[in-house]
């Protein structure tokens, strides 16, 4: 009779399976293992048939996703005879016992589990989630099964979310953990919203009261090595890692809880050079960012719309101009006519393909501005892209190709202020030219190749 071993792979996944902490957080560098082993969790409890297990994720997406927390399931659950019930994101094993995945997409949507007791609850990528989120379910986290309500949870490092003051003691001066005092359990009661903390639960009682009710908490750090799955399967992931911008480097390869965006940490501008050469062919890209109201007085400081014209050259991406002005609707329009048809002159001049792209607000009004501005330069492929994520997350491929040397300027007036508005985000007062950058770069990739660009073109 075929048997199936079902166990952690390594030995900080097993710690994380193994400690009776009230609240375990298995986090540190990506790939470490820690979905899967936030899946293993409920399976100490599947012979109870009372038992109920929660584990959420911020979007029903990301529970849905390819790959995601529904299909790691699928490949472990069925191997203890549960049955899936997609429709309610559930498994239910043959006692009884069930596993259910669900969202918190929504700032309020904790407020659906009013009233509900669950035994344990997951969550995966804590950072994704609300303080306020976190501390509402905390008082969700109840059981009439038997089992001590616990809480398992997983994350990536990110300095300014509430992960992190929980772990501060379990991580260095350097921003990285103390490995000797991985799985060590210490106590927290969190009065009047501040969280006071002490080796034993005793102490803490002495302190507060009984009612300060304390729980045991504890941080196991997790590394890429961690997973040899991954690494078998995907030899290639390190070095998908590697390629990051520093700052994301730092927090999913190495585990860095306190490294932040900083000036000359996204951006350096000792990474780009100018060139006096003047690139022909490829793909050339104006991308813009507009703003939404003219400089009216010497006081007020408005957003930029900047437009940043980048030309993409087999492995090279060539910026080649930048425009940032405080102007009002009429002028600025009138700019981004004129500006597009010198932009459709040169493309032609040096034999590349040329295209236009702003960014879309969100919006109907937003979509008619889009057709109306698409009018004003009939003949030229010209669209708005919808925004997604942050700029840093927008940001994150052109940066890796400037830190590796793929990206240059070509000489022109504009480039100090280029490279000293690149250095010093996400600092800076505005970040218009950078958004107007990445969208430049991204707008580029998707054409998905020079050749292809032109041939479109002709």
């Amino acid at each position: 009779m075929e048997t199936n071993e079902i166990r952690p792979q390594s030995p900080p996944q097993e710690q994380f399976l193994a400690t009776d902490a009230d609240i375990a957080l298995y986090g540190g560098a990506a790939g470490g293992g820690k979905t899967f082993g936030l899946l293993m969790m409920p399976l100490h409890h599947i012979n109870n048939s009372d038992f109920g297990a929660v584990i959420f994720r911020r979007t029903l997406r990301q529970v849905m996703n390819q790959g995601g927390m529904w299909d790691e399931a699928s490949k472990l659950y069925p191997l203890l005879g549960a049955e899936p019930r997609r429709g309610d994101m559930e498994w239910r094993f043959p006692t009884g016992a069930r596993v259910q995945f669900a969202h918190l997409v929504h700032d309020d949507t904790q407020f659906d589990w009013q009233g509900a007791q669950i035994p344990l609850i997951g969550f995966d990528e804590l950072t994704h989630f609300t303080t306020d989120q976190f501390w509402y379910l905390l008082s969700r986290n109840r059981s009439t099964c038997g089992v001590k309500p616990y809480v398992r949870a997983t994350c990536n490092p990110s300095p300014d979310h509430l992960a992190a003051q929980l772990v501060a003691w379990w991580i260095g001066d350097d921003g990285y953990p103390i490995l000797e005092r991985s799985g060590v359990i210490r106590w927290f009661a969190r009065v009047s919203g501040d969280l006071h903390w002490a080796d034993t639960r005793q102490a803490l009682v002495d302190k507060f009261g009984p009612e300060a009710m304390p729980r045991s908490f504890t941080f196991i750090p997790a590394r890429l090595e961690d997973n040899p799955a991954l690494l078998k399967a995907n030899p290639e992931y390190k070095a998908n890692l590697l390629a990051l911008p520093l700052v994301e480097r730092e927090r999913l390869l190495g585990g860095n809880w306190h490294v932040r965006p900083e000036g000359g940490k996204l951006f350096h501008r000792d990474w780009v050079q100018a060139e006096i050469a003047s690139p022909q062919g490829g793909t050339l890209c104006r991308f813009w960012d507009f703003a939404a109201t003219a400089k009216k007085l010497a006081k007020d400081d408005p957003d930029y719309t900047a437009s940043v014209l980048m030309r993409r050259l087999e492995r090279t991406w060539w910026i080649e101009d930048m425009v940032a002005v405080q102007k009002g609707p009429m002028a600025t329009e009138a700019m981004f006519r004129d500006q597009a048809w010198k932009d459709h002159a040169l493309a032609n001049q040096t034999g590349a393909a040329y295209r236009l792209r702003w960014e879309l607000e969100p919006g109907s009004a937003a979509r008619r501005d889009a057709a109306r501005m698409s009018s004003l330069v009939a003949g030229i492929d010209a669209k708005a892209i919808p925004s997604r994520d942050d700029k840093i997350v927008r940001a994150r491929a052109f940066l890796a190709q400037a830190e590796a040397g793929n990206v240059a300027l070509k000489a022109g007036p504009w480039n100090e202020r280029w490279l000293n508005h690149m250095h010093n985000q996400p600092t800076a007062p505005h970040d218009d030219i950078w958004d107007a950058t990445s969208g430049s770069f991204n707008a580029l990739l998707d054409i998905g190749g020079t050749r292809q660009a032109r041939s479109r073109q002709g």
